[in-house]
């Protein structure tokens, strides 16, 4: 039999019954894997766990919000062999779950899962460290990790936009950037920047036709700081591609140079959870090293044909 590694943040945002692992060993025993249930006990550790596992594991699969799947990729990268990931969302928000044509029942998911397929997929790093499916800086992007995880679990996604209409009230800082991208370099005071390789953050679409194997990921860089213009802005978003809305500047490459000129240590956010940059410069790029399993849902929209 095949081996699979089952991941579990019990910690994430959804609630489940209790006995639902029981049956993951049930539905994976009869996919013909020989199956171990791991938990996740703090911040951090599925990331040990992952790196730590034997070679002959054919399957890791983390169940948990998009931090949790983070944190599976990163544990990946650590190994000289990696594994191939899949990930069943139990998140808040669930970013990625939706994006992989997932849906809110964990059983049913696993069993899309199982009618799958493996594929390679584009990881962006953030100076070597790995996110799966956005990082950034500034207005807005501190709230996934500021909101504390009791609000969550009380009120769930209503947490996040609660502290969103806290976030829109407050001073907006203007940062002082230069970056480089496809051998051009640009300058300029920015309110918030975001890189990503997903059609949706913080449960909006954002980006139409994102290929997940194109071999480049999207930026967004925007210097809008007045609060009429950012709700103007939002407005635009629901109606149009973000690229087209004016104070955002689209790119997409397979590189970007950032140097922060004011400060040192900026704050990131990658995948919901809070990132430490320690000097000034910034450097990402795309590793296409990274196998995963994902439902057949949405492939032909994901994928090159």
């Amino acid at each position: 039999m095949k081996k699979c590694v089952v991941v579990y943040n019990k910690h994430s945002g959804k609630k489940v019954k209790k006995d639902f692992l029981e049956e993951y060993v049930r539905i994976l025993n009869k996919n013909k894997y020989e199956t171990s249930i791991m938990y996740s006990k703090y911040k951090g550790h599925v990331i040990d766990i992952v790196s730590s596992l034997d070679d002959d594991i054919d399957l890791v699969i983390s169940i948990g919000g998009d931090g949790t799947f983070n944190e599976s990729m990163r544990g990946n990268f650590k190994r000289k062999k990696r594994l191939t990931l899949a990930h069943i969302p139990l998140g808040t928000t669930n970013d990625v779950g939706k994006m992989f044509g997932y849906g809110k029942d964990p059983i049913k998911n696993l069993e899309l899962l199982m009618d799958g397929v493996e594929k390679k997929i584009d990881i962006c790093t953030i100076n070597g460290d790995p996110f799966i499916y956005v990082a950034g800086f500034g207005k807005f992007m501190n709230i996934p990790y500021d909101t504390s995880r009791k609000t969550k679990k009380k009120f769930g996604y209503l947490a996040y936009v609660m502290n969103a209409v806290k976030n829109f009230f407050m001073f907006t800082k203007l940062h002082d950037i230069t970056y480089e991208i496809n051998g051009e370099k640009y300058s300029g005071f920015y309110s918030f920047m975001f890189i990503s390789n997903a059609t949706r953050i913080a449960g909006i679409k954002i980006f139409d036709n994102i290929k997940l194997d194109d071999n480049q990921f999207e930026i967004l860089f925007c210097n809008i700081k007045k609060r009429r213009d950012i709700i103007k802005s939002l407005i635009r978003i629901r109606k149009t591609d973000i690229s087209h809305v004016p104070g955002f500047y689209f790119h997409a490459s397979d590189n970007l140079k950032i140097i922060v000129n004011d400060e040192k240590g900026l704050p990131w956010c990658l995948d919901g959870e809070k990132y430490e940059v320690s000097g000034n410069e910034i450097d990402i790029r795309i590793d296409r090293n990274s196998k995963i399993m994902l439902p057949k849902k949405n492939i032909d929209e994901l994928f090159k044909k």
